[in-house]
């Protein structure tokens, strides 16, 4: 896979991300006006994020660890029945160990929820809503595990596209829901659709890996040899996730604490991450997603040259969108929350405590973007210990963080103690990737880097003012959508001409290349 089509199927995700976002905006607006950040809203935060961790955990995290590498050069090197047996016989696994995790979740999801929501316990209305949701949508651990370990299988066969647009479903699933049946049974609809959507995303994976070969009986319930390559892959995985969902619930759990960090906290931390997850979805983890398998494939073909090239490519792609992304999040939250949710229970104050949240979120998207590159870098390498020593290094900086921060700083003081702990394991893991592969072309990063910084402030200085007129304008929500559409446009619109001017390479061959002059 070169380059060009690396980045075309990184468009293709793109879009995808795109479409499940759109729905999802109009999801989060629904939920904004029917639960703002009431006790409703922040129980079924909690209940749904459990599950949530728990799936990266053991589903999105295992697929992209250890099933995407493995699968990947199987399909490489080895016949199509020795492929297919590997990838029905991880299935049964799968969902067997997917089945008693859920199972287990429903039993002791009292204790989950005074675990990682303490704040709640005092309040037993909002204690007894979340304990309620949880058991509702934890079976969604097993539906969105199935559906991860589909995305393994067809991404190590170079298919994007169905799993990309699979969130599509849930986003509709879930809207649909918050128009037709929240209005008679309240938030326990919004559960009910999570399942929905759920269900339809295997429903759409499974038909597609059907077509492309995997045939589900007879069952095979035999370890095939690989299954051993793929649990000394998946065990350090599984803890490195393990330390990265522990950081996001200790976050979890200083918000729950209204009288420290301010009523409300876990919904608008949602919603501000929403947002700021808006552009690392679209492009940072899309471009990764893709680049994984191109990365296993010049490890397999041991090409150190190629892999190094991709990397580099990698990361610079991911500058020159996150960067100024995260610079227009900070200059823009406040009049983009207030457009988009602010309306209903969603109140002024809920646009406040959602907009510290973001503003200080932002500083971290373009760490969070390059992470995605350089830990799929080492897992290409089959190296997964690395990356759980450097997590629980940042975990521990971002506990400490919590604790510094929120007194001073509000919602804002978790937000920013995640944007620093992320820019240290940025760090941390570029330094150990150089050190073991060698330089993967540093000075032409850091060169790339400063003059995104400084293209991205040009376009900051024009968006920081734009901000103050589109807090000021109020003539109804299309024209005031249009003039926040326009302002982002133009915003885009300096960012590329003041990158030509500084003469970043990569904006000028993207120009040439929608120009069709390369």
């Amino acid at each position: 896979m070169s380059n060009k089509r690396l980045i075309k199927s990184t468009g293709l995700i793109s879009f995808a991300t795109c479409c499940s976002r759109v729905f999802g905006f109009a999801r989060d607006i629904l939920i904004a006006n029917f639960f703002g950040t009431t006790i409703f809203a922040q129980a079924f935060v909690v209940a749904f994020r459990i599950p949530n961790l728990l799936r990266d955990l053991i589903g999105e995290g295992a697929a992209n660890a250890a099933f995407v590498p493995v699968l990947t050069e199987y399909y490489t090197t080895r016949s199509k029945e020795d492929f297919w047996r590997l990838a029905k016989n991880l299935l049964y696994i799968l969902v067997i160990t997917l089945f008693v995790i859920s199972l287990c979740g429903i039993l002791l999801a009292p204790a989950i929820v005074r675990l990682i929501a303490p704040g709640f316990i005092e309040d037993t209305a909002k204690l007894a809503i979340t304990i309620e949701l949880t058991r509702i949508i934890f079976p969604f651990i097993f539906l969105i595990g199935l559906v991860a370990y589909g995305m393994g299988v067809l991404n190590s066969l170079d298919h994007f596209a169905s799993p990309a647009f699979g969130p599509v479903l849930l986003n509709i699933s879930m809207i649909l829901f918050l128009i037709y049946v929240c209005p008679k049974i309240g938030i326990k609809g919004l559960a009910l659709a999570v399942l929905v959507g759920g269900a339809l995303q295997v429903a759409l994976i499974g038909t597609v890996l059907y077509r492309k070969g995997l045939r589900f009986l007879p069952p095979t319930f035999f370890f095939h040899p690989a299954i051993k390559r793929i649990w000394r892959l998946l065990v350090p995985r599984f803890f490195g996730s393990a330390v990265y969902q522990l950081s996001v619930i200790v976050d979890n759990i200083f918000s729950t604490f209204g009288w420290i960090v301010g009523v409300g906290a876990p919904a608008a931390l949602w919603y501000s991450y929403r947002l700021f997850h808006l552009p690392l979805a679209i492009f940072g983890i899309a471009l990764a997603t893709v680049a994984l398998p191109k990365m296993s494939k010049e490890v397999a073909r041991k090409d150190i040259s190629a892999l190094k090239d991709t990397i580099s490519f990698s990361m610079r792609s991911v500058l020159l969108v996150l960067i100024p992304a995260g610079i227009g999040l900070a200059t823009l939250g406040r009049p983009i929350i207030r457009i988009l949710f602010e309306r209903g229970e969603f109140t002024p104050y809920s646009t406040l405590i959602t907009d510290n949240a973001l503003f200080f979120y932002s500083f971290g998207l373009f760490a969070c973007g390059g992470i995605k590159i350089l830990v799929n870098a080492f897992f290409s390498l089959g190296d997964t210990r690395t990356p759980v020593k450097v997590a629980s290094v940042s975990f521990f900086v971002n506990l400490v963080l919590n604790f510094v921060l929120m007194w001073p700083l509000k919602i804002g003081g978790l937000a920013l103690a995640t944007s620093i702990a992320a820019t240290s394991n940025f760090i941390m893991l570029y330094i150990l990737l150089t050190r073991k592969i060698g330089d993967i072309g540093t000075r032409r990063i850091l060169n790339s880097f400063g003059r995104i910084i400084m293209a991205s402030a040009i376009m900051g200085i024009f968006s920081y003012a734009a901000a103050g007129m589109l807090l000021r304008l109020d003539k109804g929500i299309l024209i005031n959508f249009a003039g926040l559409l326009a302002v982002v446009f133009l915003s885009a619109a300096i960012y590329i001409l003041s990158s030509l001017a500084l003469g970043i390479g990569e904006v000028k061959a993207f120009v040439r290349w929608i120009l069709k002059k390369d």
